[in-house]
């Protein structure tokens, strides 16, 4: 039993990944929180490292036969304080929303007031949503965009921090197109005597090559997932600053976690190395690129943009002018072979299942090698889909065409 292959052990399940193996070469992955991670990463998430229990940190574990386990997450942790330059980092943490529990859990107490981008302007769920534990344990209170500028103004997120007092800041965001100005956060936060928490989990790659703003030095604690631009497994980390190393670390465990997936840790450490490369560096600018040649098609289509354009891998599309939800946008184009999701946008009158807006972004597309050619491409091929494929099914066809051959022309995992 076992050493049979998957395909002899399960049919059913190896032929489900076969297909979505297919799904992912043939269409266009423009969903902002995917990529691909690289065969190194999926094979060491795939190992003999997901056979062990390893409760606690290393040198301080609650089971024995560790050793290696000990040396893997040393070196993932290793590698993730030299990326991203911090004192201190927790390799453990589950998901984007476990790092943000345990981040919490480490510096507030139940009942304290928090301070968060609103969801329809940007904010993710776990930072205060009354639907999540955070809205839940603690007194979440939100700021948004401007409405002049349609981007953050600090000096009102300012005037709302003095009157809200909050324990801690969070300053991040999961649909956000602009750059971050951590350090105004933070100074912001020490003017309420507040924690100031980045969370950078869309943002990563571009932190750790250099093209964004980095919060790393200047925020109490940053979390972030790793997969994303930095184009690891799907997981989390947290970083922080040395005075905090204590309280993270068992807020993770015990606090909010047990046994970690170390078959995971094992591929952050590959994700960790490869991010250090000259190479990454240069992908993780050429997504900006992309970003901006895409955002320009579509502006040039007559698309409205929140914020007007990108100075990141995203962008937030206002559906409104063009009398389309965006659920109903989300799935004319999945059927012409281009996966994007909907998405609030500020000001959305419509619930979040249904939203007026969507969120196209470009990691996994400069991951294929795409450039900025194909984005002007993508860009009038969404247009075409948007005005015409809600009464046409042949021009949903003739775009699905086309969208085969850019997928057969930057071909992805053609091993497996």
């Amino acid at each position: 039993m076992m050493s049979r292959t998957l395909a002899q052990a399960d049919a059913e399940v190896a032929e489900i990944i076969q297909n979505e193996l297919e799904r992912q070469q043939n269409t266009l992955m423009l969903i902002p929180s995917e990529n691909y991670a690289s065969r190194a990463v999926m094979a060491a998430a795939g190992s003999v490292m997901t056979n062990k229990y390893a409760e606690g940190y290393p040198g301080k574990r609650y089971y024995n036969g560790c050793m290696y386990y000990d040396e893997i997450e040393n070196l993932a942790r290793d590698r993730a304080k030299s990326l991203f330059r911090a004192d201190h980092a927790n390799v453990q943490p589950h998901t984007g929303t476990s790092a943000n529990m345990a981040a919490y859990y480490g510096l507030l107490k139940p009942g304290d007031r928090m301070l968060a981008m609103k969801i329809e302007h940007g904010g993710h769920l776990s930072h205060g949503m009354k639907i999540n534990f955070s809205g839940q344990q603690y007194e979440a209170h939100f700021y948004g965009l401007s409405a002049t500028s349609d981007q953050l103004d600090y000096d009102e997120i300012r005037e709302q921090a003095k009157q809200v007092k909050p324990r801690l800041i969070v300053a991040g965001a999961s649909a956000y197109p602009r750059a971050i100005d951590f350090r105004q956060f933070k100074e912001i936060a020490d003017e309420v005597g507040a924690y100031c928490m980045a969370d950078i989990a869309h943002i990563v790659g571009l932190v750790a090559a250099g093209a964004h703003p980095d919060p790393v030095p200047i925020c109490d604690v940053v979390t972030s997932t790793t997969h994303k631009t930095l184009r690891g497994p799907r997981g989390a980390l947290i970083l922080c600053k040395a005075e905090h190393a204590k309280k993270i670390d068992r807020a993770v465990f015990p606090g909010v976690q047990a046994g970690p997936l170390m078959h995971i840790i094992a591929a952050k450490a590959v994700a960790f190395k490869e991010a250090q490369s000259l190479f990454f560096r240069e992908y993780q600018r050429q997504i900006l690129r992309n970003a901006q040649a895409l955002a320009a098609s579509l502006l040039e289509e007559g698309f409205r943009l929140v914020t007007g354009g990108t100075d990141n891998h995203l962008m937030l599309v206002d559906l409104r002018n063009k009398d389309i939800t965006g659920k109903l946008a989300a799935d004319l184009m999945e059927e012409a072979g281009m996966v994007v999701n909907k998405n609030l946008i500020p000001g959305d009158e419509l619930s979040p299942d249904e939203t007026s807006g969507i969120r196209p972004g470009t990691p996994g597309m400069t991951t294929r090698g795409m450039q900025e050619p194909e984005m002007h491409t993508i860009g009038k091929l969404i247009t075409r889909v948007i005005h015409e494929g809600r009464t046409n099914e042949k021009v949903l066809a003739e775009v699905r065409k086309e969208v085969q051959e850019l997928c057969d022309a930057f071909p992805i995992h053609e091993h497996l």
